[in-house]
């Protein structure tokens, strides 16, 4: 099991050292007037932090090394 998600943890932070940046879009209502109803789409971008994203990998790689040992 510490393998599975030390695994994930290190994908993701590797993810995050390599791009940086992530862009999403987000649905928000405008207006909602009875039968009438306006949507804008909005693009948001989200800054990884790189000391995050590298403490992300370095915790993962402990939990697969740390999962692989037997006890």
């Amino acid at each position: 099991m510490l393998r599975i998600v030390g695994l994930v943890l290190l994908v993701v932070g590797i993810a995050g050292l390599a791009l940086g940046t992530f862009q999403y879009t987000r649905k928000k209502d405008v207006l909602n007037v009875g039968p009438v109803h306006v949507e804008a789409r909005e693009k948001e971008t989200f800054v990884v932090p790189p000391l995050a994203a590298g403490g992300l990998a370095a915790l993962g790689l402990v939990l697969v090394l740390a999962g692989g040992r037997k006890l």
